[in-house]
């Protein structure tokens, strides 16, 4: 693969490199300086996200929401701005040590990708099916906001009426899209109304709200008085400030939907579209790959997993081609659990069986080992989807609050077995819930570092260790191996969809219909994935394209260190860093090999 070229920088921050050295005193006072700088400025920009405050397990703004508005992405822009510029002003980028160079590019590559994307800000569409706002809000203060006195409690009431304020700010931006001939295909706004709906009565925040407030009174930290007053004040908050917000929302869902296409291709069909999705890719895979290179590389992958899953079928003496065999997988009953409460019990229990398993031969492969605790949890219903994609929720930096593998279970017959380990590793250990939580724990980085995400570089790490737990002794079971190969040519498959879709003019019947050709996964499974693509144009891409990226990386620390190779070394150089883009990753894994060699 190519080396990548983020973004066209014109600036020194990805053309500067530095060889390592002994670091002199001139750089040891200003990396105080500059480190200190950047949690300065960090908290600053923490302080604008009441959220964010939240998900990091603090209380600071507890009875806010965030600002959803336009004016408010550009006081943030021009916020980045000045700091920009300060940075620049005050530290000499030559006279760093090669981990402030990091930081310093890392802040630059965010505030250029910011700076970039107010471009496209009414392109990405503001309500859909995977990441809407009215079902993240409410699934926010149920698992975020945690409630250990009375001010808590008054703060989760303000924002419920926070809330409702919230939710009518971005149905002012879908009318907004809407003006500009932008609106998500016609299955969203369906989607998208029902989950609305689901949620109109606000049954299950206020369900939260009385359970939290019970708690409460059970430990004595109130009064039987004030948790009755509670109570009633927190169904007058969902009365008067969510409901109404979420029947605003349903209205205009429903005035839209006749507007909205049945049959759609991707977002280039909109104005501006294609120049958009290229933003997407470049965002989602950090690398400057054009639409047909990635397609391309799919196809390619999508042939050569294929071939490996050719010898595996051979392997089990399956008596049929390969169409079959995905067949047999996907419909013989060993291979799923009973759509039953015994069986989605029965999911949960087995992947937290392998992840116990594969965690304790973590420290053969890795220096660096997370102190957060992991939890597999089933998905709340109010956001649960048949087939929809496992995924997986960070905890707090201090380790109170752990993370969590959620898992969509609504519909067992779009949950096969073969792939519950592989999906369990890609969440849980070594996958994202490792590589989070690992990052949010170091101590030799400016906090932002801890807190940074990029898609190609997390989600490539996680298919990087689905192949990785094989080497570790997973997969024992050849059908489960089947089952990896499935999920990595589900990531390949993407690359051709996700392209196809946006770029090349298919329907979302042409992308299904590549899909169900080229995998096992159920057609539930399938169509809930195409859909995912419509509406999330180019993040899928970074899963492959990162992992490749990942393999390319060791392949060449292998071949240049040979015998004096360590994987230990190699793990932790990836990880020890926090989330990169590819580019200063590989940055990053060349200075070790530089100096593992001196």
């Amino acid at each position: 693969m190519k080396r990548n070229n983020f973004l066209g920088f014109t600036m020194l921050l990805f053309l500067s490199f530095s060889a390592c050295k002994e670091t002199p005193k001139q750089e040891v006072d200003q990396s105080e300086e500059l480190n200190t700088w950047f949690d300065l400025k960090y908290e600053e920009l923490l302080q604008m996200s009441p959220l964010s405050l939240t998900v990091q397990g603090r209380k600071d703004q507890y009875d806010k929401i965030d600002d959803m508005s336009k004016e408010a992405e550009d006081k943030k822009l021009a916020w980045y701005t000045e700091s920009i510029n300060e940075l620049k002003e005050r530290f000499d980028y030559e006279n760093l040590n090669d981990t402030d160079q990091t930081s310093y590019d890392l802040w630059g590559y965010q505030y250029e990708t910011l700076k970039e994307g107010k471009a496209y800000r009414d392109m990405s569409y503001v309500f859909d099916q995977m990441r809407g706002y009215h079902t993240s809000l409410p699934s926010y203060l149920i698992n975020f906001h945690k409630v250990d006195s009375i001010a808590d409690m008054n703060a989760y009431i303000s924002r419920i009426q926070e809330t409702g304020r919230a939710i009518n700010q971005l149905i002012d931006r879908a009318k907004d899209q809407a003006a500009l001939g932008i609106l998500p295909p016609k299955f969203t706004f369906e989607i998208v109304i029902g989950q609305a709906k689901g949620l109109l009565s606000g049954a299950p925040v206020l369900e939260d709200m009385k359970r939290k407030i019970d708690t409460l009174l059970a430990a004595e930290k109130i009064a039987s008085e004030e948790a009755t007053a509670l109570k009633a004040q927190s169904e007058s908050a969902i009365k008067d400030y969510f409901t109404p917000a979420y029947e605003n929302l349903i209205s205009w869902l429903e005035g839209e939907l006749d507007n909205a296409v049945a049959e759609p291709t991707g977002v280039s069909r909109h104005p501006n579209g294609k120049d958009f999705y290229n933003y997407k890719l470049k965002v989602s895979t950090t690398t400057a790959l054009s639409a047909d290179e990635i397609h391309e590389i799919g196809l390619k992958e999508v042939a050569r997993i294929k071939g490996e899953m050719m010898a595996i079928k051979d392997k089990v003496g399956f008596d049929g081609d390969l169409d079959a065999f995905f067949t047999f997988v996907n419909t013989d009953e060993q291979f799923y659990f009973p759509n039953t409460d015994e069986g989605r019990q029965a999911y949960l229990d087995e992947s937290t069986k392998y992840l116990d398993a594969i965690n304790n031969k973590l420290p053969d492969y890795f220096g660096i080992l997370p102190k957060a605790k992991l939890e597999v949890r089933r998905v709340e219903a109010f956001r649960e989807q048949d087939g929809a994609p496992q995924h997986y929720m960070k905890g707090t930096p201090d380790g109170s609050r752990p993370g969590t593998y959620y898992v969509h279970l609504s519909d067992m017959n779009a949950m096969p077995r073969s792939t519950l380990e592989g999906v369990a590793y890609h969440e849980g250990s070594p996958g994202h819930h490792m590589q989070v939580s690992i990052a949010q724990e170091l101590d030799d980085v400016p906090k932002f570092r801890t807190q940074a995400g990029f898609n190609a570089y997390s989600e490539g790490w996680a298919l990087y260790t689905e192949a990785l737990a094989k080497e570790m002794g997973g997969y024992q079971n050849p059908y489960y191996d089947f089952g990896r190969l499935v999920n990595e040519i589900w990531r390949a498959i993407r690359l051709v969809v996700d392209t196809g879709l946006h770029v090349k003019g298919w329907t979302e019947a042409d992308g299904i219909k590549y899909f169900m050709e080229n995998s096992s996964i159920s057609e539930g499974a399938t169509k809930a994935e195409v859909q995912r693509y419509m509406v999330m144009p180019g993040q899928a891409t970074g899963y492959k394209i990162g992992m490749l990226k990942i393999q390319e990386l060791r392949k060449n620390a292998e071949a240049a260190l040979g015998d004096r190779f360590d994987i230990k070394g190699f793990h932790d150089t990836i990880l020890g860093g926090g989330a990169l883009p590819l580019e200063l990753l590989e940055r990053r894994v060349n200075d070790w090999i530089s100096s593992q060699k001196e």
